[in-house]
């Protein structure tokens, strides 16, 4: 078993990686939010697979489980869905000390993240991570929110979970197209600090892809290793944990423009990665070999490095409407070399749009 402590100043609160985690998750919530009822929100896909194990895990240590399910995919990440689930809450009389548990990945951990920021002025609130994507990066570090039409995660607060509870043999389950989702997300976490890590992934690529347990259980940990240091050092994005925002810029354009679950928010962070560093090779921050690098781990686990896309006009409209915008500029983080990235917000419309043009098919 690993465990990833993550002890901010205010909070403090284990991540858990274990093959049969799951299991162990009634015990987990009750040392980490005891009290009689709590709920279980959870994607319906997922549920139908792991529900009935979460709930059968927290009704035997003793809570009476409200179950709530929304719809899967990012175009249901919205507002009327927590407002839904409001009612849901609401209606059983939920109260403050009830923990809600959400189970699935990232749209899931999302959306009830955010109903547990907002339902009473704030509920104790686990993660059950079920995808690659989300053991790495979302549910670790408080983040929680919605889409809007005009962006992505522009609705949102910070609320750090009580307990995240990762089970790596959950993901034998997973779609390929979603495992390779996750692993972009741990491809830029070695860009911007772990050089060593992109070395596994691409040596490994061949276990990853099979969710070979062992392969997995490692790349959870290491990431997450590498996420908590981060939210550690710097909890609400005031300095380096805009580093984590490496691909995001251009990626959360690409979903924005071309329209949430067309292109995998994953497979549009990847894109975003390769656009960002053949920007920072464009304006001298780096030299080709890294940009090339970034192409060959994505390409090794099968993730696109172009795609058809807007206009640059459409796609520089987007990138506008990110909540990382600051003085009307766009902030982009740009490798600087190898685990080493820096942000500028002074790059020209001419070279972003270079920039778009070098994953255009």
């Amino acid at each position: 078993m690993s465990r990833v402590s993550i002890a901010l100043d205010h909070h403090a609160y284990d991540v858990t990686i274990e093959p049969g985690a799951l299991g162990r998750l009634g015990a987990i919530t009750r040392a980490a939010a005891p009290h009689e009822r709590c709920a279980l929100i959870a994607d319906r896909e997922v549920a139908r697979l792991w529900g009935d194990a979460a709930t059968s895990a927290l009704v035997d240590v003793g809570y009476e489980v409200l179950r709530a399910e929304l719809d899967p995919g990012e175009k249901h990440k919205t507002l009327a869905t927590v407002a839904r689930l409001y009612d849901v809450l609401l209606d059983a009389r939920l109260e403050r000390r009830s923990p809600v548990v959400a189970l699935g990945g990232g749209v899931a951990g999302d959306t009830a993240g955010f109903v547990a920021a907002t339902y009473l002025r704030g509920v104790p609130f686990v993660q059950v991570p079920t995808t690659l994507l989300a053991m790495v990066d979302s549910s670790v570090g408080g983040k929680v929110g919605v889409n809007v039409p005009q962006g992505k995660n522009l609705i949102g607060a910070f609320h750090q979970p009580c307990a995240v509870v990762a089970d790596p043999g959950v993901l034998g389950s997973l779609p390929a197209r979603e495992l390779r989702c996750g692993l972009a997300e741990c491809i830029k976490h070695g860009v911007i600090r772990d050089p060593t890590l992109l070395d596994f992934i691409h040596e490994r690529a061949g276990a990853l892809l099979g969710a070979d347990p062992d392969a997995i259980g490692e790349l959870v940990r290491r990431n997450v290793e590498i996420k908590a240091a981060v939210v550690i050092a710097d909890e609400r994005e005031a300095g380096v944990r805009a580093h984590l925002n490496f691909g995001h810029t251009f990626g959360h354009a690409i979903e924005a423009s071309v329209g949430f679950g067309e292109i995998l928010h994953g497979e549009a962070v990847a894109l975003g990665m390769l656009a960002a560093s053949q920007l920072a090779v464009r304006l001298g921050l780096c030299d080709a070999d890294l940009a090339g690098r970034v192409r060959e781990v994505l390409e090794a686990v099968g993730l696109a490095t172009s795609a058809a896309l807007p206009s640059g006009d459409v796609l520089l409209e987007a990138m506008q409407l990110d909540k990382k915008v600051a003085g009307g500029r766009v902030r982009l983080v740009l490798p600087a070399g190898p685990g080493r990235v820096v942000i500028r917000d002074d790059v020209s419309s001419a070279d972003v749009r270079a920039a778009w043009d070098s994953i255009r098919s």
